[in-house]
């Protein structure tokens, strides 16, 4: 009775969550997010529950440059969106703070209009050192915005780098920010940024900035045209638009409705919620095999000694992937 005071069962956070209660969803997340391993069967037990009243929502990765303002930017486009009659979650994977984990939570006052907002809901969760910043159950957190009747889930990277391949990976849209003035930014793009793009989008052209930003978006589609798209039924549009002003955000939101339309008419949106599906299952897995490796006391002691091994040159690494393989029972 007492840890039910303490944490509602999976059956009860499940009712609340489909019931669109904020509290039962910010709890259900909490859970999710746990690394106590007592936790784990009850949040694997809370998404079956939920599975049912998932996968409707538009899913949306967004990523920038620094200082392209992704923040405002996201706060313009959910405002939008409300008025639009959507309901809207934010994911915002936050700087983790250096002593103790946790998140600086400064997406909620960079998303004024959307934190103020009861049809919207902003998350920023600790990346907590995961790979590329990435919180660690971000997309068991989407999942549970979905199942809490958020029609439109909002997931914005923290910097630049392996994040944007771990949120391209769970969402169907992958929108990129630039700023006007394109220059050095065009390697970033040759670089690889192209590969994950849906919909390059140059913020930030209002005012004085105006003229820069359409010359900036016109290198930039010059740039794609000779790199070309990495989907046969899209071609990767660059638009202008401005987070402060709203300016050109139904246009940018257009493109995002449009490339949904046009995946579903090519058969690839359905084949590609498959595939993330079994690839966020293997990367659970992965999850799961690195926890075992650093919570099991006869592992701990004896990974040091073949790691030293290999890096001396007395073991071969296809022989020490194979003591570790057989300390794990394989």
């Amino acid at each position: 009775m007492i840890q039910n005071t303490l944490l509602p069962s999976p059956e009860q956070l499940a009712d609340g969550v489909r019931g669109g209660s904020r509290a039962m969803l910010a709890r259900a997340i909490t859970l999710v997010e746990s690394r106590k391993e007592s936790h784990r069967a009850l949040a694997e037990q809370l998404l079956q529950l939920l599975l049912p009243e998932t996968g409707r929502a538009a899913r949306v990765g967004i990523t920038g440059v620094p200082g392209v303002g992704k923040s405002t930017s996201i706060d313009s486009l959910g405002a939008y969106l409300l008025g639009e009659g959507h309901r809207v979650a934010v994911l915002a994977v936050d700087p983790s703070s250096t002593r103790t984990g946790g998140s600086i939570l400064g997406d909620k006052t960079r998303m004024a209009r959307l934190s103020m907002d009861e049809r919207a809901f902003v998350r920023p969760s600790p990346s907590a050192g995961t790979l590329g910043g990435v919180a660690a159950r971000t997309r068991e957190t989407l999942l549970l915005c979905e199942a809490a009747g958020y029609d439109v889930v909002l997931v914005e990277t923290v910097g630049v780098g392996q994040s944007e391949t771990a949120v391209a990976d769970m969402t169907d849209t992958f929108l990129v920010l630039m700023l006007p003035g394109a220059g050095d930014e065009l390697q970033g793009i040759k670089k690889g940024i192209i590969e994950l793009a849906d919909i390059v989008a140059v913020n930030k052209a209002d005012g004085e900035n105006a003229v820069r930003a359409k010359a900036a978006a016109s290198e930039y589609r010059a740039a794609l045209h000779v790199l070309g798209g990495r989907e046969a039924h899209w071609q990767v549009p660059v638009l202008t638009y401005s987070g402060l002003t709203g300016e050109g955000i139904a246009a940018l939101w257009g493109q995002v409705l449009l490339h949904g339309e046009r995946a579903r008419a090519a058969g690839a949106f359905a084949a590609k919620r498959r595939a993330q599906q079994v690839k966020w299952m293997w990367t659970l897995f992965d999850d799961r095999l690195r926890a075992r490796m650093a919570s099991a006391p006869e592992l701990r002691a004896r990974v040091p000694e073949i790691e030293q091994a290999v890096a001396d040159g007395r073991l071969a690494p296809a022989r020490g992937a194979g003591k570790i393989a057989g300390l794990l029972g394989f």
